[in-house]
């Protein structure tokens, strides 16, 4: 008989900690999120993670041990993989942090699965968002980070150490900003949240407001600041480069764009579209379509779900 126990799906960002019970096919019962923590004590981190599944679990009324077929879980990157002991680059908290263990702990007996939150957004929207129907996908996240995680021929791609599609850190102007990951000129160093309010304030945005985040900028953006329009117009004009090359590389059917920059909408997508227009010249790669996640902020945590009751197709790890 199927296991029709429910899924706990995590989804761990830079700006935010989620999480949710996830029905088998990965429909979501309840969810809740929290700020992600900026204290450098990883402890915190995860006592903070803890109280919030506690919360998502008492909502949907489960308080047995064995009460969950699995828990998934999304964490911005790097890691080592399948181990899942993680280092993201946005939570400096977190360096090699043994999470799959740790939520093996916190659920004895009970899978867990930890994999790269931008492979978790590709595998919820494959298998129920934009993606659904097609073979080969990239999905990015836009965010705190960029990340990317990649479906060629149906199955996620993980590579050598669990770290593939990582396109946050391709090189998209060797003489721009330097990265967090040491490298210059990375997508990520341009086109991420925090990015473009460091542009936009080099260019005079909002002088004397240090709490003025991405959504302010996009929202003076949307209302014609100069400025604003033209932090999105450089980012998207990175992330259209950047997702030209992936396509030559990878021949992509469809990219699926999610992350909270992403709701910016055509600020980002306008620019975004016109730069791979102008570098997708090969005729297979001008096929690409780019497109919002159709899951939306659940995208990750779909995905991260999928890593349990879709394994076969989404997790090749031990």
């Amino acid at each position: 008989m199927a296991d029709r126990r429910p899924v706990l799906a995590i989804d761990i960002g830079g700006t935010k900690l989620a999480a949710a019970v996830t029905e088998r096919d990965g429909r979501v019962i309840v969810s809740a999120q929290d700020p992600t923590p900026r204290d450098p004590d990883p402890e915190l981190l995860w006592r903070s993670l803890c109280l919030l599944l506690g919360r998502v679990l008492a909502d949907a009324g489960l308080r047995e041990v064995g009460s969950l077929s699995g828990v998934g879980a999304g964490c911005g990157g790097p890691m080592e993989w399948p181990s899942g002991v993680v280092s993201p680059l946005n939570i400096p908290a977190w360096r090699a942090f043994p999470l799959r263990d740790r939520l093996r702990e916190l659920f004895p007996g009970t899978p867990v699965r930890v994999h790269n939150d931008a492979i978790c957004l590709v595998a919820g929207e494959h298998s129920r968002g934009a993606g659904r129907d097609r073979n080969n996908v990239l999905g990015m996240v836009v965010a705190t980070g960029v990340g990317g995680g990649l479906i060629l021929d149906s199955r996620i791609i993980s590579g050598a150490s669990g770290n593939a599609g990582h396109i946050g850190h391709v090189v998209v102007d060797p003489g721009g900003p330097e990265c967090a990951c040491g490298g210059r000129g990375c997508l990520e160093a341009i086109a991420r949240g925090a990015a473009l309010v460091a542009w936009a304030r080099g260019q005079g945005w909002r002088p004397g407001e240090p709490g003025a985040t991405a959504r302010d900028l996009a929202e003076d953006a949307s209302y014609g600041n100069e400025v604003g329009l033209a932090a999105f117009r450089r980012a998207g004009r990175a992330l259209g480069i950047a997702i030209a090359s992936a396509t030559h590389l990878c021949d992509l059917e469809v990219v699926v764009v999610g992350g909270g920059l992403a709701q910016a909408g055509r600020l980002l997508f306008e620019p975004l579209q016109a730069a791979l227009r102008a570098h997708a010249r090969m005729e297979f790669a001008r096929r690409v379509e780019v497109v919002p996640a159709a899951l939306g902020p659940d995208a990750c945590l779909v995905g991260a779900a999928a890593l349990i009751y879709a394994g076969g197709r989404y997790w090749a790890g031990g």
